[in-house]
């Protein structure tokens, strides 16, 4: 049975030089093409057919078509003031829920138990002021536009925003289940507000970017086995690439500049990695605007994805800032997948090769030896002691990868700064310079 060291020689060089993507078509001299729009099957992903067109994740098949905004939608945009000749009304309503609603859900026993005030959770439970949020409803055709009095302003939307953040997204007395499916509604609630009213484009993107920076963080913290109990999963990816919509158009109005458009148009890119209409839309934007470095890094990262450069992916990964990591989250259990098959590509043999485990979690920026373990069983891999077995034969693909609990590529990256550092834009103010990737 051969062995592979991870440290030095010929046989560590031969595993990261599998792991750098460097496939035979580079080393016969052709490179590989982008898929261009004349590839795109009818879902406007890359036809399998294309030579060097790179396998889709789970979240790019289930994702819904990415629109450019065209010039008629963004003159008859609802942020727009100048609608068609009518002026949309500005919202009046100072709370985070109107009075009305308040009154209605809590004579209907309507209450989620996160808004209803501390000592009355009983036959009667009474909602407390402040801690109701207005919920999701949606507008029914023919309906009248409700006033201005149920409509909250951009300034309370925003503190909405921050109230979810701050107070309820770390709640220990509620399933992480439950606080997802609170605050993912409650934000929808605050999207839809924001479109039936008059508001410029400089306060609708701070509250759609606060709003999708949170959401982005609450579902990254939900686990795989919590996500029924939530929301279907596809719904809440729904609601986030919506979310992505109303800020890309946003940022497409006007010429007004916009602080953290660059990195948002990074997490755009990095949340659909591997989409070619993702890529276009960025490859699109101003050339002073790419050159920022959070778009800099999402597109070192997609073309690390693309190459199938796996080495260089996971180093990047690794500096991603928190929220980044979560919008790529989706992501790294399908990587992960497609890594562990080039190595067993590669060092499968009949009698078999074997790799260090701590390899294997550091290659694979894995959360310990217990998840390299369950990564190998899941896809056939033989284990002998510390080691794993790649014979020929064994490797199998069945279901979706195992998504891991990402301590190492998201949740440790939060220490030393706080939610609402991350959701109001405190953390990735050194980010906006110019350059490339380290």
């Amino acid at each position: 049975m051969g062995r592979l060291k991870e440290g030095g020689g010929e046989c560590g060089g031969q595993a990261r030089w599998i792991m750098g993507g460097v496939t035979e078509a580079r080393r016969s001299g052709r490179v590989r093409s982008l898929p261009g729009p004349g590839n795109l099957d009818e879902r406007g992903q890359a036809s399998p057919s294309v030579p060097g067109a790179c396998s889709l994740s789970p979240r790019q098949h289930a994702a819904p078509r990415i629109r450019r905004p065209r010039e008629a939608e963004r003159a008859s945009s609802p942020h727009s003031p100048a609608m068609s000749g009518c002026e949309l009304p500005r919202g009046l309503c100072p709370d985070m829920c109107p009075a009305s609603e308040r009154v209605r859900r809590e004579r209907e026993r309507r209450l989620h138990r996160l808004e209803v005030e501390p000592g009355s959770r009983g036959s009667a439970p009474r909602a407390d002021p402040r801690r109701a949020v207005k919920e999701y409803c949606r507008p029914a055709a023919g309906k009248p536009r409700p006033p201005p009095g149920l409509l909250r302003p951009p300034p309370v939307l925003l503190a909405t925003v921050h109230y979810l953040a701050v107070e309820v997204a770390g709640r220990a007395d509620a399933s992480c289940a439950e606080v997802v499916g609170f605050v993912a509604d409650r934000l929808r609630a605050v999207r839809l507000d924001l479109s039936l009213q008059g508001v410029g484009d400089a306060e609708a993107a701070a509250v759609l970017e606060a709003a999708l920076a949170t959401l982005l963080a609450v579902v990254a913290r939900l686990r795989p086995e919590e996500a029924r109990e939530a929301a279907d999963p596809v719904l809440l990816q729904t609601q986030v690439q919506e979310g992505f919509g109303s800020l890309r158009r946003c940022y497409a109005r006007g010429d007004a500049p916009h602080p953290r458009q660059a990195t948002f148009q990074g997490l755009f890119l990095l949340y659909n990695l591997g989409s070619v209409e993702a890529l276009q839309e960025v490859l699109q934007l101003p050339a002073t605007l790419r050159a920022c470095r959070p778009l800099q890094t999402a597109l070192a990262v997609d073309a690390a994805f693309r190459e199938g450069n796996h080495a260089r992916l996971f180093r990047l990964l690794r500096t991603l800032p928190y929220l980044q990591s979560c919008a790529v989250q989706g992501h790294i259990g399908y990587c992960r997948r497609k890594a562990l098959a080039r190595l067993s590509r590669a060092l499968s043999t009949p009698k078999g090769q074997t790799l260090p485990l701590d390899f294997i979690v550091h290659l694979l920026a894995l959360d310990g030896l217990h998840e390299a373990e369950d990564l190998c069983r899941a896809h056939g891999l033989t284990l002998d002691k510390d080691r794993v077995v790649f014979l020929r034969g064994r490797y199998s693909e069945e279901g979706l990868p195992p998504p891991g609990t990402c301590h190492t590529l998201v949740g440790s990256k939060l220490q030393g700064c706080t939610l609402e550092e991350v959701v109001m834009a405190e953390e990735d103010r050194d980010m906006q310079r110019s350059g490339p990737p380290a």
